[in-house]
């Protein structure tokens, strides 16, 4: 043990969910640096409208950027909640049961946050 806290796991999905957390908190880092260096930094609220939006998402690159971080800030949180959730609820029905409305409402955020990632498309004007 290297610290406060818990050792690091030393097998199973534990110990995948130990790694994802801090590769994916490492990728969000400079995921969300860069967004908000380009979102509000480099651009201001005067540009960033609806065309603009259209106009970063006419390029696959800023749809699959966008995409990442949403799937990784999304399962990075969720992943966190279920470490918080089995930590302190005890009693095994409450956990199931909380775990269980955890990755049902993570689960529809993360679809709806994708469906309206991939499936932007801005009306053509004549």
């Amino acid at each position: 043990m290297s610290g406060a806290g818990k050792p690091r796991p030393e097998s199973g999905l534990e110990l995948y969910a130990w790694v994802f957390m801090r590769i994916s908190g490492l990728a969000l880092l400079f995921l969300a640096l860069g967004h908000l260096l380009i979102m509000h930094l480099i651009n201001n609220v005067e540009v960033i409208d609806f065309k603009f939006v259209a106009a970063r998402y006419a390029t696959p690159f800023w749809r699959t950027y966008d995409l990442l971080m949403l799937w990784f800030a999304m399962i990075h949180g969720v992943n966190g909640l279920r470490t918080v959730l089995v930590d302190y609820i005890g009693a095994r029905g409450w956990r199931v049961l909380s775990l269980a409305s955890l990755f049902v409402v993570g689960f529809v955020l993360l679809t709806l946050g994708s469906l309206a990632i991939l499936t932007f498309h801005p009306p053509t004007t004549p």
